[in-house]
């Protein structure tokens, strides 16, 4: 038995492979198990094997996980895991090696005879990452051997061979290469990315030491991810920028119906929700029955306690679920054993009997909770009355915003200049900073499918403000009407008039203080913007470079060196733009607007954990975690206009 796991083996071999089709679509569709061929399904591979050493520590015969991204692009994933069988299937007359990695829907986690619990439900992980690798080698080790085996783009490359004795530690060793055909937007993993991921797995998986190692830098950079207080820690991580309004978190867990539920919650002083759900260590993104469940009794539990604590008087309707969830920092970690996914990439839950059980596990906990600690649920209950009142505000400043129906339907702003077609898929709206460049913006756009909205100064910071004075901001105001949304709980993408929003500030201080000001905004109040990358930021050129009757722009200082050595350096004429309001209509249509010739870099949240932290950082209340954000990043600042 391995060191530091616990628990006697059961017999796990090729036979309890349980394969269900084979492999062959994976390649010509693999959007259908990875959801996209762009950088998020590169890191998605990494999530997969990444997985099947996770769901080994699930069931208690792994603790040392390892991660390493080799300097030729590679990567390589360590457990100290059982390893994967290694004898023949009986059915197939192959390896259980070969099984798990040619075959789709081959594992031992359909039957729940080998895993009680696994984020890897499909079985499809391993198998469809060796689909989309140009090379991929598999090492087993187990019984005192090491096994090897080498395959290609889903094919066996060589047959599994024994390569000698081997006296460490058991487990597997996968290393993949991604094929650039498929992957032709990148091949190069973001170690960011990687380490989000592999911290979040930390947190929620119990006795389990994750490793990421980078050796594309000199030296290589490693980090090291073991929580010995699982959510505890977790929720002080997601919190650690803000002030909390009771200083150690709501912890609790139970299980029923073979159903284990873990919850962690504190509330801190921000008005922003940030609920974190996952089950079998997945990370639902959308939510499901469980998330349903768990707002239920939050709201019910609160409801009665303030009920019962006369801190609701009789006339009062009851605080509605975005009232009690305003500063709530939560987690919800759910392990069941037949978890209903929808889609590959499981981003919602499905099981219907979940609810109940989530709710019942919650409400539970609260009210315990509330009876042992009144003067906590006090300053939750009146933290919910609070957002209560502002919400009522909040309804009436919205009343104002929102676009009404087609018998009665209000004008939109006349600071915009709106776009002649109609089918929101094809038309951009540009913000764009200040009067001037907005009219530059307006006389050089296409108008059959870009809009323009000049916006006049700074808009008001919402990390420090509630919705009812955020409306009272004139320019926000204005972009509720034009996108045509709605915000908040009331926000509907369907009735979104673009599908590029296109934020165009000048490339100074300013500009980039803008810029934050609305991320900020559409992060948390139009996430979903972002979520279906609809938000992109414009590129204008920072230098107009003339020679004769030659024109040039560059974007940057890098580019501006490499003109000048093309072009030559005598009789040039150079300009600096300080801002889009000095560049001409022609100029900022060539420039910045053209689709034909233009550069948007498209904003998308790979990792909402690290964006919540990092507008809370840069935004928020908390003055020294924003000073030890500039003191640690200083370094890494390429382009500062002063």
């Amino acid at each position: 038995m391995q060191a530091g796991v616990t628990g006697n083996t059961p017999d796990y071999n090729a036979g309890q492979i349980e394969v269900l089709e084979g492999l062959e679509a994976v390649r010509k569709r693999p959007g259908m198990y990875i959801a996209t061929t762009g950088s998020k399904g590169l890191h998605h591979l990494v999530n997969e094997v990444v997985d099947n050493s996770i769901d080994e520590a699930m069931a208690g015969y792994c603790d040392d996980i390892k991660v390493t991204v080799r300097a030729d692009g590679g990567v390589v994933v360590t457990d100290n895991g059982r390893g994967i069988p290694v004898d023949i299937h009986p059915k197939y007359g192959i390896s259980g090696v070969e099984v798990a990695l040619t075959m789709l829907h081959a594992g031992g986690k359909f039957s729940n005879k080998m895993y009680s619990v696994s984020g890897g439900l499909h079985g499809v992980g391993v198998s469809v990452v060796n689909a989309l690798s140009v090379r991929l080698e598999v090492r087993v080790r187990k019984d005192g051997r090491e096994y090897v085996q080498t395959f290609s783009r889903g094919k066996t490359r060589t047959p599994l061979r024994d390569a000698g004795p081997w006296s460490g530690a058991a487990g597997t060793v996968v290393t993949f290469w991604p094929d650039a055909e498929i992957f032709t937007e990148t091949t190069e993993f973001d170690a960011d990315i990687l380490k989000n991921r592999l911290r979040e797995l930390a947190f929620l998986t119990h006795n389990v030491t994750i490793t990421l190692t980078d050796e594309r830098t000199q030296p290589p950079r490693q980090e090291i991810f073991s929580y010995s207080n699982g959510l505890t820690d977790f929720i002080a991580f997601l919190n650690k920028s803000k002030g909390v309004l009771h200083p150690t978190p709501i912890i609790y867990s139970a299980t029923r119906d073979k159903t284990l539920v873990e919850l962690a919650l504190q509330y801190n002083d921000s008005f922003a929700e940030n609920l974190f759900t996952y089950v079998n260590n997945i990370h639902t993104t959308e939510g499901g029955t469980h998330e349903a469940g768990f707002k239920a009794a939050l709201t019910r539990s609160i409801n009665d306690y303030a009920r019962k604590a006369k801190l609701l008087k009789d006339n009062e309707s009851n605080l509605s679920g975005e009232d009690v969830r305003e500063g709530l920092t939560a987690i919800l970690s759910l392990k069941l054993q037949d978890p209903q996914f929808e889609g590959q990439t499981k981003p919602k839950l499905g099981n219907s009997e979940v609810r109940s059980i989530v709710d019942g596990v919650v409400g539970e906990a609260l009210s315990i909770y509330f009876e042992e600690n009144p003067s906590v649920a006090r300053r939750i209950v009146d933290k919910g009355l609070q957002a209560a009142r502002a919400r009522l505000a909040a309804k009436k400043a919205r009343e104002l915003v929102q676009r009404k129906t087609a018998l009665g339907s209000t004008s939109l702003p006349g600071t915009l200049s709106d776009c002649s077609w109609k089918d929101p898929s094809f038309c951009e709206i540009f913000l764009v900073e200040g009067k001037s460049a907005g009219g530059s913006a307006k006389q050089g756009r296409d108008s059959k499918f870009q809009a323009i909205l000049p916006l006049r100064g700074k808009i008001l910071n919402v990390e420090k403000a509630r919705l009812d004075k955020m409306l009272a901001n004139a320019e926000i105001r204005s972009m509720v009407t034009v996108f045509g949304t709605g915000i908040s709980d009331n926000f509907d993408i369907e009735k979104a008039r673009y599908h590029k929003i296109v934020i165009m500030t000048d490339a100074d201080v300013d500009g980039a203080h803008i810029r934050t000001l609305l991320l900020t905004f559409f992060y948390r109040y139009m996430r979903p913007l972002l979520e279906y990358n609809y938000v992109y930021i414009a590129q204008p050129p920072l230098f107009k470079i003339a020679k004769g009757k030659t024109v040039r722009y560059a974007y940057d200082n890098a580019e501006l060196e490499r003109v000048l050595d093309e072009i030559g350096r005598d009789k040039v004429t150079l300009q600096r733009y300080k801002g889009l309001g000095e560049m001409q209509a022609e100029q900022l249509w060539d420039t910045t607007m053209d689709p034909e010739k233009r550069t948007l870099l498209q904003v998308n949240i790979e990792d909402a954990i690290q964006a919540d932290e990092l507008f809370t950082i840069l935004m928020g209340e908390q003055v020294e975690p924003r000073k030890e954000y500039i003191y640690a990043h200083a370094k890494e600042v390429t382009n500062l206009d002063i």
